[in-house]
């Protein structure tokens, strides 16, 4: 990875440590955070961890990347730093991101979970910021594992310590459970238990996701966000979907992380191909230029719940679903609001994540199940103007929203699974 950024990189248990850290070297506590508002929850608390404020920006309905003509000048002044998503492998506007950094004087920080083989300008994502950080959990599939990128390698010993200061001690029976648990997944799914097991972990109260958005439990978070920056009370809520976050990589995860990891361009070139055959169906969005190794290919459909009823019925499950907003499911109490949500409610409603590995086999059964592809997306871009009486609550009344099903559900009536977006 060294050689693909042209950057030192730091190993890290998993890509939200890696931002926890970078956030708490880059950033004072109390500085405010442009970030996407169709994002992982679990990014937004370790936003809330590091004692910063999220600051939900305006995004592009075609692909979620933050829409920097929308970003109204006075919020830019108010910043200490911008942090990307590049959601599911779509770039966002890194180039532009990092004049605007360097013109404000403040860092730009990449999250490149879902972007380890996309480029823009013709630079590898994660080699435009001051730091970036990447999740060895999603392309490789190692499930584990994830390293920070920095721009000045005289910050690697630094970094280093900061790490050290926050890792967990290995434990033998998690590297156990590491190790037996691609054989005992492949097992539960070659004799169909999905279904049967998520309902025995609902049964025992161990589904730590009853919907797409964890549980924000808002009296709890303000008293976590009290005493931030604390790693530790935020600890329930970042270690949703992997707990082993912290915990120093034990023989077992390195060495299968690397065989893995030398897998990688084959594995790019798959998701790549894939990716160009999504792209050319009637549910993408329009697209030009090169095709991205995408993670995920955001396909823009007018019934979500419908599209994902079809696919589970051939045991295929709908994950990294980010609905909704950020600012909806947190409120003002925990973030700034965007100050153009439409375009985020519009993704967030109609976005259906797709393996690229899948292509054929997905858009196959969207076509016999007659999904639709979603509406022409509303002309949401403008910032609210207070003095407009023009509002968030307006543009659901509207339309962007109100028409909106609940939260959708897999056919075996669990949730749509999240999935370690931070990684």
């Amino acid at each position: 990875m060294r050689r693909r950024l042209g950057r030192e990189c730091l190993y890290v248990p998993s890509c939200r440590l890696g931002l926890y850290i970078a956030l708490r070297h880059w950033c004072p506590p109390g500085g405010r955070v442009l970030m996407s508002p169709v994002n992982d929850d679990v990014i937004f608390f370790v936003v809330l961890a590091a004692g910063l404020r999220p600051v939900q920006a305006p995004l592009r309905a075609d692909d979620a990347s933050i829409d920097v003509d929308a970003v109204p000048a006075s919020l830019w002044s108010g910043l200490s730093a911008v942090l990307t998503t590049n959601l599911y492998g779509n770039p966002d506007p890194a180039p532009e991101l990092r004049a605007r950094c360097d013109r404000l004087g403040i860092p730009l920080l990449e999250d490149a979970a879902h972007a380890i083989g996309s480029e823009v300008a013709g630079q590898p994502v994660g080699s435009f910021g001051d730091a970036s950080v990447f999740s060895l959990s999603k392309h490789t599939g190692a499930k584990t594992g994830g390293f920070l990128a920095v721009a000045d390698p005289a910050l690697r010993g630094t970094l280093e310590r900061a790490r050290d200061e926050l890792l967990q001690p290995t434990r033998l029976t998690a590297e156990l459970t590491y190790g037996l648990r691609p054989y005992a997944e492949a097992g539960v799914r070659g004799l169909r238990l999905t279904g049967a097991a998520r309902a025995a972990l609902r049964l025992l109260g161990l589904e730590e996701r009853e919907d797409i958005r964890m549980a924000l439990r808002p009296g709890e978070l303000k008293d976590a966000v009290a005493v931030a920056p604390a790693l530790d009370d935020f600890d329930s809520w970042i270690r949703v979907d992997m707990h082993d976050y912290r915990l120093s990589p034990g023989r077992t995860r390195l060495r299968r992380t690397e065989r893995l990891l030398n897998r990688l361009e084959p594995r790019l070139d798959a998701c790549r191909s894939g990716t160009e055959r999504l792209a050319a169906s009637r549910w993408a969005a329009p697209h030009s230029g090169p095709h991205q190794p995408l993670f995920r290919v955001p396909l823009l459909v007018d019934d979500r719940t419908a599209a994902m009823t079809a696919l589970a019925r051939h045991r295929i499950t709908t994950g990294y679903l980010y609905d909704p907003p950020l600012d909806t499911y947190a409120s003002e109490a925990f973030t700034d609001p965007s100050p153009a949500p439409g375009s985020a409610d519009y993704f967030a409603r109609h976005a259906l994540p797709v393996d690229p590995l899948r292509a054929e086999q997905v858009m196959s059964i969207l076509h016999r199940s007659g999904i639709r592809p979603a509406p022409p997306a509303p002309d949401a871009s403008r910032p609210t103007d207070p003095s407009s009486g023009t509002s968030r609550t307006t543009e659901v009344a509207t339309g962007l929203r109100s028409t909106a099903a609940p939260h959708p559900r897999t056919a075996a009536g669990h949730p749509a699974t999240q999935g370690e977006t931070g990684g």
